[in-house]
């Protein structure tokens, strides 16, 4: 098989994007570069990488290469952001967490737009800012915007509730009460507005706009209205003036980068209008260990991609302006097209800026330390907390593969199991299973004992039947494969005799087999009559007690979508010829199973999206099931 190194020969000599993908054809590393080949071939160039063993790993693991030619390099950034989005390789720069950062959204497609918190920004037609790094300060800034702005906190497209009566926030201020007329929508609509002037960091157009607002009101002997201006502009000048950088103007994002092997923080300092208006804090995986330039224009163009609120100028650490001079023109040119206007990107060499630049960098230097030390503590623990378990259970070995089994059901009806997975004292959800039982005879007397055998069975049967398996069998599966060192059973002395019914062979395979009880956590050994009490305040019991809670929860969660799947089952469910769009069609239209079996043959013919051959068929064929 030709290699990545002689591959390259072949790419072009243009701007453009290249991927490396390993041996099972996974994306793993997503590149842009001015000229494609040469960049691909500087990779296998062991003086270009000196002392990365990440990047040497991603070479090693690259099997092929292929590229995307692109106009400009401008183009190669967004194909690149593109690529990244959609493969997420492991080897390239990207926020950790980046699902769940927190963003403001605005649903601006509705009459009287919500101003809301979420933790996505896919629909259309709305507005969002973000992503902040802290959910508490989201919803601290939410809550002042609602004493400024007083938009509506009601969910729906629709202002208001059933009752037709203005809410609780109505009589406090909070709201003007649009459900009930008492605002008009374009007034509604300016005070939107404002909020995305504040977000979007327009502090002095908003403090102008009060202030004349709470001037009118005074004129025209509208005392109380002026008297719930002036507040709402004292709210906003204590907030500026809290935060009022001095010897600083305009509009700009201080950006600093810090990097610990293949760990980094981004810090971005937030100036709008000479205010300090906030501080984010990112932590990112840079598992090629890239250097500090490069790291930096990865992340900002992360950062700014879902971006309400680019500013026209950037603060950012030398290492980034001496990166190649057209790679930064090019990431100004992209953050420019979608800001809509002139984006620089500069560094600061004096004066104020260079103060909050170097502080954001300080900052970002000491979260990395803060976490380092944090996921010390965390490791200490949790090896502390194993070695404790092994102690207290006699085992000769730290169980470093924990399995526990938990059985949900609900009178009988829909019993399910789950298996979760800890290893090293931590969750591994990639290796979480689910069991539907399938032998329990009276489904009115559900038989946790036997459920649980059942479960352990089968169980056993798959790291036995995986043993003829191969690892690059599509049908391996790593979960069953793995021999676990622990077997905890969500139970009693019940629950720990039908386990040890079917688990025999794991017994022989030196596996322990425990249950552990609920009521006041007591564990139960085989052989042993008295149960084992561990003190409530030890590391090794609180770690069972958290593997258990996750099996329950595990074990809930399926029982749940089940028993709503059921429920959500119909007579229509089994009628030939209605699939679930005309399902969806007959309710909507009827409003409910009850009202498609009392409807007449016309009525059935007249439903949109149902052809009245179907009606007709419909209606005879209800009537003869009765």
């Amino acid at each position: 098989m030709t290699s990545v190194a002689e591959q390259a020969r072949s790419l072009p000599d243009q701007p453009g994007v290249y991927l490396f993908r390993n041996g099972d054809g996974r994306v793993i590393y997503v590149g842009k570069a001015k000229s494609v080949r040469k960049r691909v071939a500087s990779h296998f160039v062991k003086t270009r990488h000196p002392g990365t063993p990440g990047h040497e790993e991603m070479v090693a693991q690259a099997e092929h290469v292929e590229c995307v030619v692109v106009g400009s390099e401008a183009e190669a950034l967004l194909a690149e952001q593109s690529f990244i989005k959609q493969y997420r390789p492991r080897f390239n720069v990207k926020l950790r967490d980046d699902k769940s950062y927190p963003y403001i959204g605005i649903s601006l497609e509705e009459d009287y737009p919500r101003v809301y918190f979420t933790r996505e920004r896919h629909r259309p037609g709305r507005a969002y800012f973000g992503p902040f790094s802290n959910a508490k300060r989201v919803r601290s800034t939410l809550d002042l915007l609602g004493k400024i702005f007083m938009f509506r906190s009601c969910t729906g497209p629709e202002p208001g509730r059933r009752s037709g009566s203005p809410c609780l926030d109505y009589y406090i201020k909070r709201c003007e009460a649009p459900c009930v007329g008492h605002i008009s929508r374009e007034r509604y609509r300016a005070g939107i507005d404002g909020v995305i002037d504040f977000l979007s960091g327009r502090f002095k157009a908003i403090e102008q706009d009060l202030q004349e607002r709470m001037r009118r009101a005074a004129r025209e002997e509208e005392f109380e209205q002026a008297t719930l201006e002036r507040n709402r502009l004292q709210a906003v000048r204590s907030l500026l003036e809290r935060q009022q950088v001095v010897g600083a103007a305009g509009t700009l994002d201080a950006i600093a980068v810090a990097l610990d092997d293949k760990e980094a923080n981004a810090q971005v300092f937030q100036v709008r209008d000479g205010v300090l208006c906030d501080r984010q804090s990112f932590y990112l995986s840079n598992e090629v260990e890239r250097d500090v330039g490069e790291v930096a224009a990865e992340f900002i163009l992360q950062y700014y991609g879902g971006h309400g609120a680019i500013p026209p100028e950037l603060v950012v650490q030398r290492e980034l302006i001496l990166h190649e001079d057209s790679a930064r023109a090019a990431l100004a040119e992209v953050l420019a097209a979608r800001r809509g206007g002139p984006v620089q990107i500069r560094t600061a060499e004096r004066g104020q800026m260079r103060k909050i630049l170097e502080l954001a960098q300080r900052n970002a230097v000491l979260a990395l330390q803060t976490e380092r030390l944090r996921a010390e503590r965390r490791r200490q623990s949790r090896a502390q907390a194993l070695e404790g378990l092994a102690q207290a259970l006699g085992m000769e070995t730290v169980p470093v593969r924990i399995e526990c089994f938990d059985i949900s059901n609900l009178g009988g009806t829909d019993t399910v199991a789950s298996m979760v997975v800890f290893e090293g004292g931590v969750a591994k959800k990639s290796d979480y299973r689910r069991f539907t039982i399938r032998t329990i005879e009276d489904p009115a007397r559900p038989d946790d004992f036997a459920s649980m055998q059942e479960t352990l069975a089968r169980r056993l049967a798959q790291w036995e039947r995986q043993a003829d398996i191969s690892p690059h069998d599509p049908a391996y599966d790593q979960s069953f494969a793995s021999l676990p060192g622990l077997v905890v059973i969500d139970g009693g002395k019940g629950q720990l005799g039908a386990g040890m019914r079917a688990l025999g062979r794991f017994h022989e395979q030196g596996v322990t087999v425990i249950a552990l009880a609920k009521r006041i956590e007591e564990i139960f050994l085989p052989g042993r009559r008295a149960p084992l009490l561990l003190d409530h305040a030890t590391a090794e019991l609180q770690l069972l007690q958290r593997i258990r809670d996750e099996a329950h929860r595990f074990a809930i969660t399926h029982h749940r979508i089940r028993r709503d799947r059921a429920m959500k089952r119909s007579l229509l469910d089994e009628l030939p010829g209605i699939g679930p769009a005309r399902k969806r069609a007959l309710i909507t239209h009827f409003g409910s199973p009850e009202g498609v079996l009392a409807a007449s043959r016309e009525e059935l013919q007249a439903v949109p999206g149902l052809p009245p051959k179907v009606g007709r068929e419909l209606h005879g064929l209800l009537h003869r099931i009765g």
